[in-house]
């Protein structure tokens, strides 16, 4: 595993000016530091985030906002379409605002959303999340988080409001596309990868969205969790606890869930004791937008926005984000009538002025704009100060210069986003169709709503499903192909002609008999079907767009009914957010292939797992239902939790966790499992994998804990360690992995995180469901109990 990336450097200076500053500021000052502000937000253009329509306000003075200070500037590249040269310039003159027009001259911290690469125009977009889980691939992530961080440094970014830690609770959750995995051992490695890569560049990573909000009662957006203490400590917590403890992670995000009644957002327990008390965290809790407000709007535990901002700083939150709503005025009046203590606010203050001295901006050498001494000017110098909402020419490509030099899509980045799509594409079922060879000579349908949407490509956090929507005259800045037009270069000798069939959820019938006629009279068809992500129920997938059925959106199950009644073999592509229950699909199509909006690579690399050129490798990171009735569904289910003869209702997906296809064939040898071990130690085991077909390709060698007895239900498997391995036709390596105590526990009756004696059950599976060999593990010794610094990571060595 990868070192654990660097704090921002505090040194004794630094510090130094901290305090004297911390001593030296008026209240009003104080609070500015503590909230962020966002331009360039009109209500006409859409909302992006929620409730923005009612909490925002007026357009915002940024002299008049920023007068006493700033604490973030937000969203300043990812809320329109600017050119990024002269965003940066713009960017640079506000900081050099606050540096010469503010009494202490404390720049501001720039925040912008980057879970699938930074959300600005023109930036490389990388596959969504459910992509990375698919990979099983925490180096490469890693490497992405880097390409990610460096793109916002060179702008002047200093904070990124990624990775989504969410453990997927329930496929009907339009969020899901944002997560990485249904497993939290595999969301805590991939997502401690991502925070190493983007800290490694000095960018702080944001940890969201601490915690339970994925675990909402029926898939609903924002709505109640009901958790126990249990499932909240034992899984939902953990990816957090990883990303902190072991990554560093410099900043954790509010979840809006309120768990049992109380929400996130006023929880001391979660917010100071877990966070800060148990895990010894450092950083700064921003709130998620408009969560302090949400406490009196939406959960009703305020009365008012001072009683909302008492609630949250005492809690543990630092920092409001977008804006000032409850952080200036609201929080004041509750300082000068006595209702809070000042000393809260230095404690929130303090931890906000270390991160700024940590990354630079409170030396007297700050320069507001990355790269300009090596660079030059970007542009021409941008005059006076930038009043209000960024106009001239950020409003798109028409209105902008053209800036070669500030390059967001480099070759380095396009081929990790490359690399990462190839990994990440799952095959499902396949009966001999795939590959497809070059196609020559072959008469080729490509049918589906999404087979030339270059939108299909990309989740609802990417700019161009984010913010683009509301801009439809400016263009993607992406030399992003649809699947059809990778396609078209990827079998060149093939005959491919064209039919849409029906939209994605507009119920249009009207051109499924025409899709139908044209498979009939192709070789093969290539039917590509799944979501289009948006927010706010402007897709089928993302934010605030769940869904009550797990079917394929709207005509979409009729368009394959029709092309598969054909008999012309049929290859299903799906491009989702979600995992679908389409057992018909995996039952009668030639070969089915899952893609989770795999990004400006994706259709390229779709094409080449279609033809051949791409060994597929990738492995289902959540499972794959039979119907919407299963829900919520995690394979981490105890016996009870699996079919019985108790209820009608069997609720096993379709396909399992950790399902996926190859166009080659491993075996696996000579599994060694320690016979016995005390409570508290290690698990070694080690298996030889070989690839033992005609093609070089990847298997992810995947082992399982089980726990027979305990004291309370356990799952009947659960994922304690993976390798991806890459191997040449024949060859072999041998895979071992030392799995640490930390795995192996679980909160017990008393509260305490333990292991305990007895006997443990540890596997080498191909899924969670297709088991290649199990041996049983005796652990001896009293009860242990965990004191928190343990080992909570798996390490893995490949040998030849």
């Amino acid at each position: 595993m990868p070192a654990r990336a660097e704090r921002p450097e505090i040194t004794e200076r630094r510090l130094r000016r901290v305090e004297k500053l911390l001593a030296d500021m008026s209240l009003g000052e104080k609070l500015a530091q503590l909230v962020g502000v966002w331009l360039n937000v009109n209500r006409d253009e859409g909302v992006v985030a929620p409730l923005q329509d009612s909490m925002q306000g007026e357009d915002v003075q940024f002299e008049a906002f920023a007068r006493d200070g700033l604490g973030q500037i937000t969203r300043h590249f990812g809320t329109r379409p600017v050119d990024p040269g002269w965003a940066r310039s713009a960017l640079a003159e506000r900081q050099r605002w606050l540096r010469e027009n503010t009494r202490l001259g404390i720049p501001a911290l720039v925040h912008e959303e980057c879970l699938t690469g930074l959300a600005a125009w023109r930036a490389t977009t990388y596959p969504a999340p459910p992509s990375w889980g698919a990979s099983f691939d925490p180096d490469l992530v890693e490497e992405m988080g880097r390409r990610i961080g460096a793109s916002m440094r060179a702008l002047g970014v200093h904070q990124g409001l990624a990775p989504v830690l969410d453990v997927i609770r329930d496929q009907r959750w339009g969020r899901v596309e944002e997560c990485v995995s249904e497993d939290p051992y595999e969301v805590a490695t991939i997502g401690a990868a991502y925070v190493r890569g983007l800290q490694s560049t000095g960018v702080i990573a944001t940890l969201k969205h601490f915690v339970g909000y994925s675990n909402s009662r029926a898939g609903r957006n924002l709505a109640p969790v009901h958790a126990g203490a249990r499932e909240v400590a034992d899984t939902l917590l953990f990816p957090f606890e990883v990303a902190v403890r072991d990554a560093g992670a410099g900043s954790v995000m509010n979840s809006y869930a309120e768990i049992d009644g109380v929400p996130i957002a006023a929880d001391d327990h979660y917010l100071t004791r877990v966070l800060r008390d148990d895990w010894g965290f450092e950083g700064t809790v921003v709130a998620d937008y408009f969560a302090v407000a949400f406490l009196h709007t939406l959960h009703a535990v305020a009365t008012d926005a001072e009683d909302a901002a008492v609630q949250a700083l005492t809690a543990g939150i630092d920092v409001e984000l977008p804006t000032g709503v409850a952080y200036l005025e609201p929080l004041a009046r509750a300082v000068t009538s006595g209702r809070i203590d000042e000393a809260l606010i230095d404690r929130a203050l303090r931890r906000v002025l270390r991160q700024k001295a940590g990354l630079g901006l409170l030396d007297d050498d700050y320069d507001p704009e990355p790269g300009r001494a090596e660079e030059g000017p970007v542009n021409g110098p941008v005059d006076g100060p930038v009043d209000g909402p960024v106009d001239g020419p950020a409003n798109g490509p028409a209105n902008g210069p053209e800036d070669g030099r500030v390059d967001l899509d480099d070759p380095a980045s396009r081929d990790v986003a490359r690399r990462l799509a190839e990994e990440s594409v799952v095959l499902l079922t396949n009966d001999g169709v795939l590959p497809l060879g070059d196609a020559s000579g072959r008469k080729v349908a490509v049918v589906g709503p999404n087979a030339d949407d270059v939108a299909a490509l990309f989740g609802c956090y990417s700019f161009v499903n984010h913010v683009l929507p509301h801009f439809p005259d400016v263009e993607t800045g992406l030399a992003a192909p649809t699947l059809l037009e990778a396609l078209r270069a990827e079998l060149p000798g093939a005959e491919l002609a064209t039919e849409r069939g029906t939209g994605v959820d507009d119920g249009d019938r009207s051109g499924i008999a025409a899709a139908a006629r044209l498979a009939a009279a192709s070789d093969v068809a290539i039917l590509v079907l799944g979501d289009r992500s948006g927010l706010f129920g402007r897709g089928t997938s993302g934010e605030g767009c769940d869904v009550e059925s797990l079917d394929l959106p709207g005509a979409q199950a009729e368009l394959a009914e029709a092309v598969l009644a054909t008999g012309t073999p049929t290859v299903v592509v799906l491009m989702t957010g979600r995992a679908y229950a389409v057992p018909g699909l995996l039952r009668d199509a030639a070969a089915v292939v899952q893609a989770y909006f795999p990004g400006e690579e994706g259709a390229g690399a779709i094409a080449r797992v279609l033809s051949g050129a791409v060994n597929p490798s990738g492995r289902l990171p959540m499972s794959m239902p039979r119907g919407t009735a299963g829900q919520p569904y995690s394979y981490l289910h105890p016996r009870l939790g699996a079919a019985g003869s108790v209820s009608n209702l069997d609720p096993a997906p379709a396909l399992p966790f950790g399902h996926g296809l190859s166009y080659t064939s491993f075996a696996y040898a000579d599994l060694t499992v320690a016979a016995e071990v005390r409570a508290g130690e290690p698990i070694r085991c080690s298996v030889v994998v070989r690839n033992t077909g005609e093609r070089a390709g990847a298997e992810v060698v995947q082992v399982y804990a089980s726990d027979r007895i305990a004291s309370v239900t356990r799952p009947l498997a659960q994922l304690v360690g993976y390798a991806r391995v890459e191997l040449a036709p024949g060859e072999s390596a041998r895979v071992a992995f030392d799995v640490p105590a930390r795995l192996l526990s679980f909160t017990g009756r008393d509260g305490r995180r333990v292991v305990e004696p007895g006997e443990v059950g540890v596997s080498v599976r191909r899924s969670v469901a297709d088991v290649v060999e199990e041996r049983t593990v005796l652990v001896t010794g009293p009860v242990y109990a965990f004191t928190g610094d343990e080992r909570r990571l798996t390490t893995v060595s490949v040998e030849p």
